[in-house]
């Protein structure tokens, strides 16, 4: 693995009466990670395009948008102009054809591109798609809610993933989302994973910017 470690706080987790105060004070993370959750895919209602846009107009960072929606590929072109860097889809939320549909839209808009598996789905789901990814998301808990617990068993998908990734597209990044705290960063990151998103690891805490330092030292046991 060449890649180095990669931050990706999760505004779930934020206050969003203070959202821009939040964003500010976790900018040495470089990535911002964003949910949208529509409540038909998974079970919770969370954001849209204008507060992407609203994000966009107050940072730089990059935005690492996580479309947790039915048929992603009917929001892809709202979501790339409102500001995405990275649009992550969920393999199991349309059919092969309507996936490979939001693919080709989020290449066309110039925004890299993402697969997110949930648990349910095995690691050689991501196969057909690989070589053009940008990001593969392992989710260490079901999706749909913020403060779950890691679940020990993805990191055989993890392991798995990564595997694949070297031998067929390298420059890929593996994403893991879920339960990512101190205590479980460093399993992720042995397992493979090199980029970690994080909620209330880091919102939960008062010095945000220590919360990050935490857990970057965590991940090579400091």
């Amino acid at each position: 693995m060449s890649q180095s470690v990669a931050l990706a706080p999760s505004i779930l987790s934020a206050d969003f009466c203070r959202l821009g105060e939040d964003i500010a004070a976790v900018s040495s993370a470089q990535w911002l990670h964003v949910d949208v959750m529509d409540g038909r895919f998974v079970p919770n209602l969370t954001i849209g395009v204008p507060v992407v846009e609203s994000i966009r107009k107050t940072t730089g960072m990059f935005l690492d948008v996580h479309l947790m929606i039915e048929k992603p590929v009917d929001m892809i072109a709202a979501f790339a102009k409102a500001g995405a860097d990275l649009l992550t889809v969920h393999l199991e939320a349309d059919m092969p054809h309507g996936i490979r549909g939001a693919l080709d839209v989020i290449t066309a808009h110039g925004v890299k591109k993402g697969v997110a598996l949930r648990p349910i789905t095995k690691a050689e789901a991501i196969l057909p798609y690989l070589p053009e990814l940008d990001v593969v998301l392992v989710m260490t808990v079901e999706p749909g809610f913020g403060g779950q617990k890691f679940m020990e068993s993805q990191l055989d998908t993890i392991r798995a993933v990564r595997r694949y990734i070297d031998g067929c597209n390298p420059a890929c990044r593996l994403e893991v989302d879920g339960g990512i705290a101190p205590d479980t960063i460093a399993a992720a990151f042995e397992a493979g994973a090199d980029t970690f998103v994080a909620g209330s690891a880091v919102f939960g805490k008062a010095d945000r910017a220590a919360a990050l330092d935490t857990l970057r030292g965590a991940c090579h046991g400091k």
